[in-house]
């Protein structure tokens, strides 16, 4: 692997601010890495014309002693739901398959603004519908341990061009799991925050109606160093410092957190649960208060999440593919053929699980003011095969998207999420954790991520 390419986000900005490096080496490394594992992966579907242009001006910048960002020269990629300024913006549909913006995402603008280099575009399920990144513009991206599972979704284009070192770092979006799910599948660190603390515009499907409740752009990298670092950026807030991890165990010691391996919804595989309890094990080592209990109201998440947010997918590919379902692909077809299976819930019914959801969450926020920190499994199990729509754990067969309702239930209830790996398969597949905080305590979250890390060894080359 090239040395470049192996850096963390936050080393190669060091790295460029000392001219050590160059952002021209750096992006040649990088499209050099593209085209050596794209082509089996197909997880970068759009390179950035101007990516050369861009180095050669950061380049400038550093040579003529400007004042530099914390992203300066970092390529970073983008999830192809959000709105790059120039650079083809498809979502995954046929019927945006050549859309172009005029503008750049608030989240896009902020890096620029930071100094990142916009290398390119990551692959993503169609309409960011479901668990994969395929779709009838580009096909599918692969699993970077295993060619016949999927990355996850439906930011898996972009956690599989991390964590093959295509990519330094980059953002997606989150609104059943999307950052986090991928990241697990995928061996690296996500971060959902809470909604708001990163401007959500210039996402496609729009993060509007019933979506903005839970919809979310957020960070994706191979280190929590990186996350921190391109969450202050995202947010527009002072970057967190930079403090060693006797500091942290300083900070978080005694703090009581949470964990459970049983929603009540969905059963785990022995591996997951024993990566849930080898995580507990580090933060109690850490001087944390430890607990095995599940917090109340995470049993309706699942639930809740498809009543909130189902019905408003639907409308949303109504809209989009009127008289023309012919070209959705094989999940948006289905999609549409079947949205009127079930009854179609009232005004009433949607208004009552509404009111439920912020009920539930009060008394989830409530219950967290002396237990601050959750840790859970990601979903079910490691990656699928591509195409499944099944999964069987401990002798039950679920839906794909029923094995993931622990990652859902944090959309329902809008607290912020980091995922880190820990621990792997008997197959070498990766395994992730969710460490869950209050709303808008991003910093502690972060925190405890960082010491998971350090504990665990985090992101492993695939």
């Amino acid at each position: 692997m090239n040395e470049i390419t192996s850096q963390t986000a936050t080393a190669l900005a060091l790295l460029i601010h000392n001219r050590e490096v160059s952002p021209v080496q750096v992006v040649e490394a990088y499209l050099h890495r593209v085209e050596e594992l794209n082509p089996k992966l197909n997880a970068v579907v759009t390179i950035a014309s101007d990516v050369i242009d861009q180095a050669q001006a950061a380049e400038a910048a550093v040579m003529r002693g400007d004042a530099l960002g914390p992203l300066h020269g970092v390529p970073v990629t983008i999830k192809d739901t959000i709105e790059t300024a120039g650079l083809r913006s498809t979502s995954g549909s046929a019927m945006r398959a050549d859309y172009v913006p005029e503008f750049d995402a608030p989240a896009v603008a902020r890096l620029k603004a930071a100094g990142a280099i916009i290398l390119g575009k990551t692959n993503t399920a169609e309409m960011a519908m479901d668990y994969t990144a395929d779709n009838p513009v580009f096909g599918r991206t692969n699993n970077p341990y295993n060619p016949l599972l999927t990355p996850g979704g439906s930011s898996g284009g972009e956690a599989a061009a991390i964590t093959t070192c295509m990519s330094a770092a980059g953002i997606g979006t989150d609104l059943a799991g999307s950052i986090r799910i991928p990241a697990h599948f995928c061996g690296i660190a996500g971060l959902k925050p809470t909604v708001g603390r990163v401007p959500g515009e210039g996402q496609f499907p729009p993060s509007r109606g019933p979506y903005s409740l839970g919809s979310v752009i957020g960070p994706m990298a191979r280190s929590v160093s990186d996350l921190r670092l391109i969450y202050s950026v995202l947010s527009g807030t002072p970057p967190l410092a930079e403090v060693g991890m006797e500091v942290l165990r300083e900070s978080l010691g005694g703090r009581r957190i949470a964990w459970y391996t049983d929603d009540d919804v969905s059963p785990v595989t022995a591996e997951t649960r024993r990566a849930v309890e080898t995580a507990a094990r580090a933060l109690a080592d850490a001087g944390l208060d430890v607990e095995e209990i599940r917090p109340p109201g995470i049993e309706r998440g699942h639930e809740l999440w498809l009543k909130l947010f189902s019905r408003a997918s639907v409308v949303q590919l109504r809209e989009v593919y009127a008289g023309h379902e012919e070209k959705g692909g094989a999940f948006v077809r289905w999609r549409l053929a079947t949205a009127d299976d079930a009854p179609v819930p009232s005004l009433d019914d949607y208004i009552h699980s509404w009111l439920e959801r912020d009920r539930l969450r009060g008394e989830l926020v409530k219950w967290m003011e002396t237990t601050p920190l959750l840790l859970a499994p990601v979903g079910a199990t490691p990656a699928f095969p591509h195409d499944a729509h099944k999964v069987t754990v401990a002798g039950q067969s679920l839906s794909t998207f029923r094995a993931f309702s622990y990652s859902q239930t944090f959309n329902v209830f809008d607290l912020p999420v980091a995922v880190i790996p820990a621990g792997r398969t008997g197959e070498g597949l990766p395994v992730g954790v969710q460490i869950i905080g209050r709303p808008n305590d991003e910093e502690t979250v972060l925190a405890a991520a960082l010491i998971l890390e350090e504990f665990l060894g985090g992101w492993q080359d695939a």
